[in-house]
């Protein structure tokens, strides 16, 4: 049985995709040019698009045409996850880049740092995790140097990423997540590689030792890269 021309070009763009032919990222051809190409109607290659859009396979957005989507990645609402393990075990390849680090008193008029801070510095970070070499997730992170002493002296917690190496020296006993969904700035958008006002999902946690604050931490993921999953149990 001969099959339907909107499913040859699902499956052509499919085999394409999943060959790693076509990359996260990359753009499809426009409408017009798919329907000379295969010399079908409007309809058709809508039809297409929509089964590979369906099983997210791609992004199609408005004013800006039809891209092959970024894997996305799942995390525990209720965990304080390593992103660098969570990538890798999905079989991409992990990266981190610096942006830029210093150490600074706390701004006495953000009473969120003059806690965290207690009675010392905080250890400024940002940087970009990446997966394949494609922008994940922006991170603006605050160490408390009074919870983490050594955090100056690390010259590893770069290279790994702040998250992987605050999981592996500082042991944590409490954690508040909170989650909500924004537009990137324009110049998050620049460092994220995505359309300006694209929506994101922005994770912001601390953590806790017993009564001592050791961490604040923003990532901005790009909106359609990123699942926050949680699973819960009945109690009595």
């Amino acid at each position: 049985m001969r099959q339907p021309l909107h499913e040859r070009i699902r499956s052509d763009f499919e085999a394409r995709i999943l060959s790693g032919d076509l990359a996260p990222g990359d753009r499809l051809p426009i409408e017009q040019e798919l329907m000379q190409h295969y010399g079908c109607a409007r309809m058709t290659v809508n039809k297409a698009l929509s089964a590979l859009l369906s099983a997210g396979l791609i992004d199609r957005r408005k004013r800006a045409g039809t891209f092959v989507a970024r894997p996305r990645m799942h995390s525990m609402v209720l965990d304080v996850p390593d992103l660098p393990s969570q990538i890798r075990e999905r079989g991409q390849a992990y990266a981190y880049e610096p942006i830029g680090h210093r150490l600074r008193p706390p701004a006495p008029a953000l009473e969120e740092e003059v806690q965290l801070a207690g009675e010392g510095d905080l250890f400024e970070l940002e940087g970009l995790h990446l997966a394949d070499n494609i922008p994940l997730a922006l991170e603006y992170r605050l160490i408390s140097v009074l919870a983490v002493p050594d955090i100056g002296d690390a010259t590893d917690i770069e290279a790994i990423s702040p998250g992987s190496w605050l999981l592996k020296h500082v042991p944590w006993t409490e954690a508040e997540t909170r989650i909500s969904a924004l537009e990137a700035t324009t110049e998050e958008a620049r460092l994220l590689r995505i359309p300006q006002r694209s929506a994101c999902l922005c994770v912001e946690r601390r953590t806790w030792r017993s009564s001592d604050r050791i961490t604040y931490v923003r990532q901005l993921f790009v909106g359609n890269s990123y699942d926050l999953v949680a699973h819960f149990g009945a109690t009595r």
